[in-house]
């Protein structure tokens, strides 16, 4: 069984999200990886500690969808809006970390083939819908915090356009919450839920969830359940588990497995079920 694994790899220059493959193997010595590989990184690297995402998600076709954040500091994360840089975008590459032939900047000169999207912060949380379409949910600063779905080619704004301020209350760059040729989100939040782990249910123990999207929080320490209708949403519901949220997954049994974690580091794996 193959495993797809993300992370920070130490590099020349600093450090960046990296993507491997490996053979998951299980035996009576137990369970481990062979032959890990890396197949993609994130380029240029940065010597920072912070805004690396990732998620990983394999589309309907097999093309894997890699989030990436654009490494926070000011000088840098201005290059979420360059097409040359693999700084706050989502790529789009095959098993083997090559680019898609029908991506969106592949005929573009100095252009990264890889990328889908552009112009985003630090993405923790994607899934895919019904459809087998591509949704993240982004980290915004102080406010701004984001629900997209990223589509071939577009511009989610960050940092020129955005909902959220700097941590020290000072707007970034300008201010824009709007601006042409960037796309608005789908839902925002002001404050901040921290968003880490997302999940598209489509079980039967929770019925009124069906539909919905599962994302957990990890300011809100709470999986934050997205109920949508026309690609919109509708209402948002919390249920609390008292720690922050670093996962979510809809198990095969309709049931919703919720991972957790404590300042002190400490985890633990939640079931939530239908209520007796």
């Amino acid at each position: 069984q193959e495993i797809f694994v993300s992370f920070s790899e130490p590099r020349d220059g600093g450090n960046g999200t990296s993507v491997a493959r490996a053979k998951l193997v299980q035996d009576d010595k137990g369970a481990r990886l062979e032959g890990l590989t890396v197949i993609f990184r994130q380029t240029p690297a940065f010597r920072g500690n912070n805004h690396f995402g990732s998620r990983l998600v394999f589309g309907p076709k097999g093309e894997l969808f890699v989030t990436v954040g654009e490494r926070s500091n000011a000088a840098v994360r201005v290059q979420a809006q360059d097409i040359a840089s693999g700084l706050g975008k989502v790529f789009r590459i095959d098993r083997n970390g090559a680019a898609l032939p029908d991506n969106p900047f592949v005929s573009t000169e100095g252009a990264l083939p890889e990328i889908w999207s552009l112009g985003h912060r630090n993405m923790q949380s994607a899934t895919l819908d019904g459809q087998g379409r591509l949704w993240t949910v982004e980290h915004g600063p102080r406010g701004g915090d984001e629900l997209n779905r990223p589509e071939a080619g577009k511009n989610y704004g960050w940092p020129e356009v955005t909902y959220g301020i700097d941590y020290s209350g000072a707007p970034i760059g300008a201010g824009k919450t709007a601006e042409i040729g960037t796309e608005q989100p789908v839902y925002y939040w002001d404050p901040v839920i921290a968003p880490s782990g997302m999940a598209y249910y489509q079980g039967e123990t929770f019925p009124h969830w069906q539909g919905t999207f599962l994302v957990g929080g990890l300011v809100a320490q709470a999986v934050v359940v997205l109920h949508m209708e026309n690609d919109r949403v509708v209402a948002e519901e919390h249920v609390p588990v008292g720690a922050r949220v670093r996962d979510v997954k809809a198990a095969p049994d309709g049931s919703v497995l919720v991972v957790t974690e404590t300042r002190g580091g400490s985890s633990r794996i939640l079931r939530l079920t239908q209520p007796s």
